[in-house]
This record gives structure tokens, C-alpha cells and sequence, in this order.
């Protein structure tokens, strides 16, 4: 069965290295748009995510690849022992930003760090030209209503964030920005610390085999036909 990655480059995040994040995710939205208007749109969604899931978790680890589990032979103790200092340390080093969205997979909720890393690179933009199609492209993706990839703003920072798209500004996302910051910070930074994988990075051990928590959706039989599930990364 051919490689579900290769089929849909524009759902890998790694993708970035290649092109502009607002161009990637723009082509994700139009897929997504695409997808939703036909019958059972959601059900091949669902589907799709699961053999993404397979595909991603198993065939090779690379650590320039964002989301991908470090490997303990590529990072040391003493590296893994500081992403526990503060959560700005882990994002500020690419192999504790790659464990971090890796563990987020796991809890699908990945799009927190998704926004903060698309956030990251807005904010580099060297001119005003490159501000208006970055920003349309986040709204549309993180922060619209029923966005493909919508992240958990209040009413409030969604309004001041909607307003300034038109015209927007170096600042326009930093209200939302931060607030999905400390979301993780809060929630999935303590619970990164307690996984198995990282605690076993500290000790210099292999990364143990978590279980990928399950949706909530219930899998028929047809859905599986030809594709034997996996629940377990490395």
C-alpha cells in the first residue's frame, strides 16, 4: 500500500522545510473544503487520520522531521533533564519542539503547536505584502469558526484577532498566540513531562511504546478492510 504521506504531502508538517507554512496550509484548506462537500467526507477523514497515524508512527524516525519522537541516542539526559526547566526552553530547542509535537500526535492536539509554530513564522515576515496572505491563511485554518484545524480561543481574543485580518500587523495574532501558549503550557507541557517517552529520555533509555489514545468514534469492519490498526509508536 502506497505511503499515505506521499499521497497527501500538504497534511505533513514537515512540509514547511520545503515551502512557506501559509503556502502549505493554504493548500490544506482548499483539500479540506474539497473533502467536506462530498458524502461520508467525515468518515474518510477519520480514516484517513488513522492510516496517517500508522504510516507516521512507524516508518522511520528522523529528528529534522517536526513531530517525530527523539530518538534517546540523539538526544542526551542532560538536554532531555533542561526541556523540563521551563516550558520556553523546550520550543526554543528543535528536538524538544519535534518531542513535544510528536506527544501532542498522541493526544491529537496537535493544532496548538501547529498555530504557535504558524504564529512563529508570521511574525518573520520582512514585509507588509507577505502579512495579508499569511494572515488569511491562520485565520482560515486555526481560528474561523469550523476552521480545519481550529484552536480553543475565547470569544473575545477570536473577535480582536478576526477584526485586524484586513489590515493586519506583526501583532495581529499574539492575544491568540498566547493564550495557546499557556493552554499548553498548562495542560499538555506537564502531561509531556510525565510520558513515558521523555521520562526515559532522562534516563537514557529507549523510548518506551505508548498507547495512542483512541477517539471517540466507533470503527465499522469496511473501514479496516486491507488495513490491520496499529495503536502503538515507537
Amino acid at each position: 500500500m502506497e505511503n499515505p504521506l506521499l499521497l497527501f504531502p500538504q497534511l505533513n508538517i514537515s512540509a514547511s522545510k520545503d515551502k512557506p507554512y501559509y503556502k502549505v496550509m493554504k493548500s490544506a484548506i482548499k483539500e479540506e473544503a474539497h473533502k467536506a462537500s462530498k458524502p461520508g467526507a467525515k468518515q474518510k477523514r477519520n480514516r484517513l487520520s488513522l492510516l496517517l497515524q500508522k504510516s507516521e508512527f512507524h516508518e522511520g524516525d528522523h529528528l529534522g522531521k517536526p513531530g517525530t519522537l527523539t530518538k534517546a541516542a540523539s538526544v542526551s539526559p542532560e538536554e532531555a533533564v533542561k526541556w523540563g526547566e521551563s516550558f520556553d526552553k523546550l520550543l526554543s530547542e528543535k528536538a524538544g519542539l519535534d518531542a513535544f509535537t510528536k506527544f501532542l500526535k498522541t493526544e491529537f492536539s496537535e493544532e496548538n503547536i501547529e498555530f504557535w509554530i504558524a504564529c512563529e513564522d508570521y511574525k518573520k515576515s520582512k514585509s507588509t505584502r507577505e502579512l495579508l496572505p499569511k494572515a488569511k491563511t491562520i485565520f482560515e485554518t486555526f481560528i474561523q469558526k469550523d476552521a480545519p484545524k481550529e484552536v480553543n480561543l475565547d470569544f473575545h481574543t477570536k473577535e480582536v484577532t478576526s477584526q485586524s485580518i484586513g489590515q493586519p500587523l506583526p501583532s495581529t495574532f499574539d492575544a491568540a498566540q498566547n493564550t495557546v501558549y499557556r493552554l499548553m503550557e498548562q495542560d499538555s507541557y506537564p502531561r509531556f513531562l510525565r510520558s513515558d517517552p521523555y521520562l526515559n529520555l532522562v534516563k537514557g533509555r529507549s523510548a518506551a511504546r505508548p498507547t495512542l489514545r483512541r477517539r471517540s468514534r466507533s470503527f465499522t469492519v469496511n473501514d479496516f478492510q486491507g488495513v490491520r490498526p496499529d495503536f502503538t509508536v515507537w
